[in-house]
This record gives structure tokens, C-alpha cells and sequence, in this order.
């Protein structure tokens, strides 16, 4: 599982010109579930989410998560994390999870972030969205679930 993590001041999803979904502070996150997956790397991905620690405290230093500022997530899937542009110039997705199969690893990365006390909103699965994110710093990290990056 592969993530963008981008600390933002609001975030919003779009989809036929109307907003489906908007956040203030947190983060957007764009996901990509892979065919080698499974309930651990959901495990993985939510903690790290949760508990990443790049919001600035009272001194300035990032050293403040979600939890700790009241944050939100608004997470959307996105496959395409999961191209492979090492051969040729038009990515190979083969690594990319089907879509029945995403969409539960989805779902459940949802549930586990909420369970660990964040508010999360989400994009339209499988639709053709438009994302806002007003990336705050900036700050964007990357979060492989297989520890590749």
C-alpha cells in the first residue's frame, strides 16, 4: 500500500462539478492498494497516518499529529500510485489491486483511521474526481507499506 500524505489547510473532492467531500486542517491522503496487500499494511498505513508527526507545536518544530491537533483526513483512492514507469513512458499498472478487492482495503483503511479517533471523509471510488488540496508548508510525505521507500 502506497500513500501521499499531504498536510493541508482544506482539502476537497469534486465530482461532476459538485463537492462531495471537504476538510479544514489534516491531511489529504491519496492511496494505492497493490495486489500483494492484506490486513497488515491497512494496519501499518493507518498508524502511520494517525501518528505522523508534522504538524508544528508551540515552538515551531514538527512534532504534532492528528490526534494532537484535532485533524481530519480525507482520504481518496487513487491506482495510479501503483505505476510502473521504469520500462517505456506509459505506466504498467499490473501491481494495482482489482477493484472489488481495493475497495475493501479501502473501507477498512477508513474504519481504522476512525477507530484511532480521526474524522475521515473520502473521494468517490473508481470516479473521475477533481482534488482540490491546499498543501500547507509544503509538507508532503510518502508512506510505503512494504517499507520500498
Amino acid at each position: 500500500m502506497r500513500a501521499v500524505v499531504q498536510r493541508v489547510t482544506r482539502g476537497e473532492v469534486s465530482v461532476d462539478g459538485e463537492v462531495i467531500s471537504s476538510i479544514g486542517k489534516g491531511f489529504v491522503v491519496l492511496v494505492g492498494i497493490s495486489v500483494d496487500d492484506n490486513e497488515n499494511d491497512v494496519m501499518y498505513m493507518a498508524d502511520k497516518i494517525v501518528n505522523l508527526r508534522v504538524f508544528e507545536d508551540e515552538e515551531g518544530k514538527m512534532n504534532l499529529s492528528l490526534l494532537d491537533i484535532g485533524g481530519e483526513v480525507l482520504l481518496v483512492s487513487q491506482f495510479t500510485l501503483l505505476g510502473d514507469v521504469r520500462k517505456g513512458r506509459r505506466p504498467n499498472f499490473m501491481m494495482a489491486q482489482k477493484p472489488e478487492e481495493a475497495l475493501k482495503y479501502f473501507n477498512l483503511l477508513v474504519n481504522e483511521i476512525e477507530k484511532r479517533g480521526v474524522s475521515v471523509k473520502t473521494g468517490k471510488f473508481q470516479a473521475m474526481m477533481k482534488v482540490l488540496i491546499e498543501n500547507d508548508g509544503p509538507v508532503t510525505i510518502l508512506i510505503d507499506s512494504k517499507k520500498i521507500f
